[in-house]
């Protein structure tokens, strides 16, 4: 892909986009796109400091399409509302999938690829299993707004008859790294772990209120955000360049493939702080207790499958490079 390819990323002030945009810019990308709502002040310091183009605000973008007729080589659409206590359906609606379906008219309309960002959150309890097949996406429930609203567009995505000439929607699982700082409640593990270290010297994990998991001990698949990055630029450049085509086009799970555990995830986070861990377990708050995943592992054979075959940052290595070279001075990626 030549770096004078012009790639609109939306979701640019957030955590992921942000992180997409400087990665970029590190492979010496400049010609960008970035759509987001660009007002919002804590999200600043995630994008001020890029390279880029043109500066659109989401609400704007389609008109500005329309008006300056711009060459796209490609479409990374990453802006979300991802807050999973928001129990407001048209919020999410709204956002993911009206919104999305836009995106996709667009690079249908203009022929334009296409990496979206869906969510491990479409697979509900998980009763089905994390298997990126598009046979079970139909079947499968979701726990809360957000994820209704991922699954949805994953399934109008799947029943168009006309689609971008190559794309791909991933299966995001449990993502951390840099350029979350603005987040709050609905930040990673890491950065709560790290944030009451500091301020009290012990971290406070959920109590198990399942007999099948002892506390501490429910399992996710945690993706450091650098490997996120890599995975979209190598599926990027294959659909710029033609490499990609219909026949890969899809859903792609995209975690590690490996579940650990919120206590190993804490451990991790004072080992990077050199320090001894404390752990505490808490009541899990009621509003989420009946929405609440146990258990998340991807499978990832589809996206090694396609030719994708740089290994991933174990749990420690990446625990370990986010907290001692960007949380504990707030460094920006």
């Amino acid at each position: 892909m030549e770096t004078s390819a012009s790639i609109v990323v939306t979701g640019a002030a957030g955590f992921i986009g942000s992180c997409m945009v400087s990665w970029l810019n590190g492979q010496g990308f400049r010609n960008l796109i970035l759509v987001d709502d660009f007002g919002v002040e804590a999200k600043r310091p995630n994008w001020e400091k890029t390279a880029y183009a043109h500066l659109v605000e989401r609400q704007s973008f389609f008109d500005w399409v329309n008006e300056h007729q711009p060459k796209i080589d490609l479409i990374i659409h990453l802006g979300a509302r991802t807050d999973t206590t928001e129990f407001n359906y048209a919020i999410h609606e709204e956002l993911n999938l009206v919104y999305s379906q836009e995106i996709w008219h667009l690079c249908v309309k203009e022929k334009i690829p296409l990496v979206y960002a869906s969510s491990a959150a479409t697979y509900g309890d998980g009763a089905l299993g994390y298997k990126d097949v598009h046979a079970i996406v139909d079947q499968l429930k979701p726990l809360n707004p957000y994820g209704i609203s991922k699954n949805e567009f994953d399934k109008w995505a799947l029943l168009q008859s006309i689609a971008p000439p190559s794309w791909a929607g991933l299966k995001f699982f449990n993502v951390y790294g840099p350029n979350e700082y603005h987040k709050g409640r609905m930040a990673s593990v890491i950065w709560h772990s790290v944030k009451q270290i500091r301020e009290n010297g012990q971290v406070k994990l959920f109590k198990s209120h399942r007999p099948d998991f002892q506390d501490g001990q429910q399992l996710r698949d945690f993706i450091y955000v650098k490997d996120l990055l890599e995975v979209i630029g190598w599926m990027s450049h294959l659909m710029v360049d033609q490499h990609w085509g219909a026949a890969k086009s899809g859903l792609y799970n995209l975690g590690t493939g490996i579940a650990r555990s919120f206590q190993d995830l804490a451990i991790a986070s004072f080992k990077g702080l050199d320090l001894e861990p404390n752990i505490v377990f808490i009541d899990m708050p009621l509003d989420i207790r009946d929405k609440y995943q146990y258990f998340t592992e991807a499978d990832m054979q589809k996206l090694r499958d396609a030719g994708y075959d740089k290994p991933f940052y174990s749990l420690e290595n990446g625990v370990d490079d986010y907290v001692r070279n960007y949380l504990k001075e707030l460094i920006y990626y």
